[in-house]
């Protein structure tokens, strides 16, 4: 090969880089297959920023479920990318995926409209969320539960200042869990605020609950899915 063949070579496989099946031909003799990612999908994709990390301090990490990497599906403007490696920080309530190139980014909150995260064999939906249409929760929100009603849990991470033998910083974790129901939305801690606020089939819900065994802990948000699935049926 030339050094003019490989000059052009070099500049296209470096401003191209990697993606779908392209090849280049030099000649009747020398063909080099290489990766060519779609351009116009990487822009909608990595519209975003370059991510770093500083919170290297800070005991523990501001990511939910995990500090690896973590396969899911993004959606942006409609458009959905598939089989990526994502990891949710909790504490800014961004998304970061990293590039072929070995950059991080974090992704452009304001074009992604859901994402879902693969955790221990389970399958979490987020959805992002906007303070005109669902007042009080902004940002990705777990999605336990969407029918007539809706349930969903937001994620947090704070910092507590030296709570580590007073020399270091630790992340912790919090959550809160949001029941919207007839255009309204409602945080619920436990049992006594979920039947305050469906009181108008009191006496069907807690009889269901006892039918059923069913406890409701703010410590398991998902126990509180079956009792609003019951309480959207008493609304057929």
């Amino acid at each position: 090969m030339n050094i003019r063949k490989f000059l052009y070579l070099f500049l296209f496989v470096f401003f191209a880089g990697p993606g779908q099946n392209d090849s280049l031909v030099f000649g009747e003799n020398f063909t080099i297959n290489i990766r060519q990612e779609p351009v116009r999908e990487n822009q909608i994709l990595y519209n975003g920023k370059v991510w770093r990390n500083l919170f290297t301090n800070v005991k523990g990490d501001q990511f939910l479920f995990s500090k690896e990497y973590l396969p899911g599906n993004v959606t942006v403007n409609g458009k959905i990318f598939k089989n990526l490696n994502i990891n949710y920080d909790i504490y800014n309530d961004e998304i970061i995926t990293p590039k072929n190139n070995g950059a991080i980014v974090q992704l452009n909150k304001e074009m992604v409209d859901s994402f879902t995260l693969n955790y221990q064999l389970k399958n979490y939906r987020f959805k992002n969320t906007d303070e005109d249409s669902l007042s009080g929760i902004k940002g990705f929100v777990n999605v336990l539960y969407e029918g007539k009603s809706a349930l969903y849990v937001k994620y947090r991470k704070e910092i507590d200042l030296l709570a580590v033998d007073d020399k270091y910083d630790l992340f912790f974790q919090t959550h809160k869990i949001y029941l919207v129901r007839k255009g309204l939305v409602y945080q619920i801690n436990g049992k006594n605020d979920l039947l305050k606020i469906l009181q108008e089939d009191k006496s069907q819900i807690k009889a269901f609950m006892k039918k059923n065994g069913l406890k409701v802990s703010k410590k398991e948000p998902e126990s509180f899915v079956p009792v609003i699935r019951y309480y959207d049926s008493l609304r057929q």
